[in-house]
């Protein structure tokens, strides 16, 4: 029985293109690596980035269900994925979001933090978040919102991506200011700075070309 070589085509990697198996690794431990960042930063009471950022400022000023606003900030984003970049891109990042909703969800039983101060784990948990984001936008996924902005303006711009995250999360951040103290806003830009130098320096696709 002669087997169809070209039927396992979809299944392979080759130089500039990954295999399914590699995107499932590459997405699984961008989201673990991810969520303990953002785990390690709302431990210490800081802000994240992005649209999470921006629908905690809203809750908070407003009130409204913090859920509902986080879905209505991120509809013209899943609008841009879908519309302007494709819909593997938009299908993977649900399934990372999807992960890191789960992995936050089971942190309580899981992993617990004794001490870590402050300045230590704005850096840590920038760190950790930017080499999450790496390996998804590396794996054609991110984690929504200003992640997905950031990818379409280096696809199709060729601006940094981290350097466009860096941009809208330092606005997100500073609107923070009506609703945190300036202490945890000051750690949370350190953490915010940190993570998007580290996807500016990292994250270029003249040295990384795999799809």
């Amino acid at each position: 029985m002669r087997v169809q070589l070209g039927s396992l085509r979809d299944w392979t990697s080759s130089p500039t293109r990954h295999s399914p198996l590699e995107d499932v690794q590459g997405i699984f431990t961008g989201a673990v690596v991810a969520t303990l960042g953002v785990v390690i930063l709302q431990h210490l009471g800081l802000l994240t980035g992005g649209t999470a950022g921006l629908a905690f400022i809203i809750h908070y000023a407003t009130g409204w269900n913090l859920g509902v606003v986080f879905f209505a900030v991120n509809l013209p984003f899943y609008a841009l994925a879908i519309g302007r970049i494709s819909v593997a891109f938009t299908v993977k990042t649900f399934i990372a979001i999807a992960l890191m909703s789960l992995f936050t969800a089971l942190q309580p039983v899981l992993l617990d933090f004794s001490f870590i101060n402050r300045p230590t784990g704005a850096i840590l948990g920038g760190l950790l978040l930017g080499f999450g984001l790496l390996a998804l936008f590396r794996h054609q996924s991110s984690l929504g919102g200003v992640g997905i902005l950031a990818f379409y303006c280096q696809e199709k711009f060729g601006w940094r991506a981290g350097y466009v995250q860096l941009g809208m999360d330092l606005m997100i951040l500073a609107l923070a200011f009506t609703v945190r103290d300036p202490i945890s806003i000051a750690y949370s830009i350190l953490g915010a700075v940190v993570y998007n130098l580290f996807l500016a320096i990292n994250h270029r696709r003249d040295r990384y070309n795999a799809r």
